[in-house]
Order: structure tokens, then sequence, then C-alpha cells
């Protein structure tokens, strides 16, 4: 049947979809059960005494769960994600002035966690179909300033990690994986976080492991581990004197009440995950089959994705028949919750003007694919819509067929 302008629901058409989508987070009596606990203990501070109260700390039980499940053999806790890329920066060994290369399709945190410290971040452009970090671009972007790589796996998709372990081992850089959205994620088997040097995660509200706000470095370097906690922990040394300030630190500690919320979210995980990839795999499979429609490409040694976000594409001859903007109006009129996603990077003022006072230049690298599928093609749908039944997949197509085709 043809689609006309009149079936879409934004000209007051039938919406696809009236059903609402799964909300955000899932909680029952495990959360409050374990909240109580602790504040029943009255042992709420963070870990400047987990290595070394009586209770049995559920900082430290997360700390250790959580780089278990990235097989990593050690975890800090930070107050949250951005904390942790500036800290894993510290730890690492930059120092202001160094340059550390990421993809401009991110989260503005990544850049501005580099330039909190005064690391300057340099931007290499992403690939086309996976919306991840281009090795070859990395190649092209370093300079005897660079002193780090760090790779995002954007939306729980790992980033080619094989690739860019060669090229910083071939240069001798630092790697810092910005894991925020893609806790348990694999890699060629391994947990993302635990390949390059040191690894960062979220547990901002959004993230698929939750505890409103929180962080987490892992590592398998014992020596950055040391030096991350203490940075983490007004320069105190584990073991060492509560008045012993050995390095140059700040409090960025978490709280026992966070560490809490993550080991209850930690039961759900497993099962989510699988729900998740489920569903991403039926929505590929329905939305490459419409035309003008581009679902994102998995290397084949990303062994599990985390699915944060599913990230699809509209073709460029149908981006350029209807404004973007247009397109997520329609979809949304029709029940789906689609949005934008990010600007890239290298054209947001105020990077570019921090790192134009850090530097004294403004040159900022171009980056065409980041800035066109962010600009025209990319959108995005959040990991609670992976939470629905199948039939929810069936309609988001629907209703992207409806709006891309209605008219045609």
């Amino acid at each position: 049947m043809d689609i006309t302008m009149e079936n879409l629901a934004i000209n007051g058409g039938t919406p696809v979809r009236t059903q609402p989508f799964p909300i955000w987070p899932v909680f029952d009596a495990l959360e409050e059960n374990m909240l109580l606990e602790v504040i029943r203990s009255g042992k709420w501070g963070g870990a400047g005494t987990a290595l070394t109260s009586e209770y049995p700390s559920k900082l430290l039980q997360m700390e250790e769960s959580i780089a278990k499940l990235q097989d990593a053999a050690y975890g800090v806790s930070v107050v949250n994600g951005t904390v942790a890329i500036t800290v894993a920066l510290q730890a690492a060994g930059l120092r202001p002035g160094d340059e550390v290369i990421i993809p401009p399709y991110t989260f503005i945190a990544t850049a501005t966690a580099a330039l909190a410290y005064g690391v300057i971040p340099v931007f290499a452009d992403i690939e086309e179909d996976t919306f991840l970090i281009d090795p070859d671009k990395v190649e092209l972007a370093i300079t005897s300033r660079t002193k780090a790589i760090m790779p995002v796996h954007i939306g729980g998709a790992p980033a080619n990690m094989e690739r860019i372990m060669t090229i910083a081992r071939a240069h001798n850089l630092k790697v810092i994986e910005d894991s925020a959205q893609a806790i348990g994620a694999k890699w060629d088997g391994q947990g993302v976080g635990a390949i390059g040097d040191i690894g960062t995660f979220s547990f901002q509200s959004s993230k698929n492991l939750n505890a409103g706000e929180g962080g987490l470095l892992v590592t398998n370097d014992k020596e950055l581990r040391d030096l991350a906690w203490s940075i983490c922990n007004v320069g105190r040394v584990p073991g060492g004197a509560w008045y012993q300030h050995t390095n140059l630190g700040q409090n960025y500690r978490m709280t026992e009440l966070q560490a809490a919320l993550l080991l209850a979210q930690l039961t759900r995980l497993e099962d989510q995950m699988q729900r998740r990839e489920a569903n991403a795999r039926l929505l590929d499979e329905l939305l490459q089959d419409i035309d003008g429609v581009r679902v994102t490409a998995r290397h084949p040694k990303m062994t599990r994705h985390a699915h944060h976000l599913y990230i699809f594409r509209i073709a460029p001859d149908r981006a350029g028949r209807r404004d973007k903007a247009e397109i997520i109006r329609m979809l949304n009129a029709e029940g789906i919750p689609v949005t934008a996603g990010y600007v890239s990077l290298n054209r947001n003022h105020a990077i570019i003007k921090a790192v134009r006072d850090w530097r004294g230049s403004e040159m900022i690298n171009e980056c065409p694919i980041s800035e066109r599928l962010s600009e025209q093609e990319a959108l995005w749908l959040g990991q609670n819509v992976l939470l629905s039944d199948e039939q929810a997949m069936y309609d988001i197509a629907a209703a992207v067929r409806k709006v891309l085709h209605a008219g045609q």
C-alpha cells in the first residue's frame, strides 16, 4: 500500500506505536535492601578507609566484581566517568601540553576531561560504517607531542583495539580506553577497558550499569592502579598512614551507597545484555531491508557489543531529500523515541576555544565523516528501547519505512 503524507502521524494519521517503551532504571527490593544495609552500617564513606575497615566494603566488592567482568586485575572507583578520564591521563604519565588522540564522535567529556588537566585533544576521524575511531586517521594524527591514544567504544561497540594497540606500541604511546558506554563489551574475547594501559567507565543515570553517578578505572598494571587510587584519595597511598600524602591528588571517591546500587544492578546485567543483543540483531535484519537506511557494521573481532545505543543511518540520498531534524520529528510522532545524537566535537566552539587557550592556536583537524554523519545521517535509539519485546522492533522498522517512504 502506498503511504501518503496524510498517513503520517505528524499530519494527523495513526501512529505506528502507542505503547510506551521500558522505563529506566530497572530496580526492585534488592536495591532497597542493599541501600538499607549500608545506611544501617553507618559506613557510608568512600575508599579512603576501604582498605583497612573491618566493615565488608561494598566499594571493594563492586570494584573487584566489575574489574573481573572486564578481565582486569584492578578497579578504582571514582565520582564519575569524566573524572575517571582525567585521573587515567594523570596516572598514565601525561602532562599539561601533551596531546591525546580521540575521535570527534563522542560525548564532550572525552575532550573536556583531557582539557581540564591541560592535555590537548587531537581529533582523528571515524569509520563511516562503524562510528568508531579510524586507526588509519590515528596514525596520521601522531606528532612529537602525542603521548596517548584514547579510543571510545561508542554506543557499547568496541573500537579496533588490535590496530590501535599495534600503532601505540610502534610509537611508544599509552592507550586509555573510554569505555563509558561499554560495560560488558569484549574485543576478540577480552573485556574492553583492560586491553589498553587503563580504561574508564561511567555509571551515570543513563548507562547500562547505573548508580545515578559514579565511575571506575580498570587496569592490569599494579603501579597504574596504585597511582590512580592515590590521585583519587588526596595523594594517600594504599596501606599508608591517614595523613601520609605522597602524591598530589583530590578527593574523587565514590560512596558505599552508590556501590550498593551497582552491586544490585550487576545481578541484572547479563540478562539485559542478552535481550539487547537479540533485539539489536532483529532490528538490524528489519532495517537493512528498508531503502534509505544503513545499519552500523560490526567488526568480526567484536566479540560482544554492550548496546548502550542503537545507531543507524539515513542514507545520503534520503538525508538530502528531507532534513534530519524533520525525520526525527516524524518518527517521534509515530511513537519512536529516536534522537539526533552527538555534534562532532571538532566543531564545538568551547573545545576550539579551550585548545586555542592552551596551545595558542585554533588548529583543529577536519573530520568530514564525523561531521556529515552527525549533522545529516545518524539516528539513535537508547538502550532502554532494546529492553522491549520483539514487537517493538517490528514497530520501529515499520515507522522508519513509513516515514522514509511517505509520498514516494
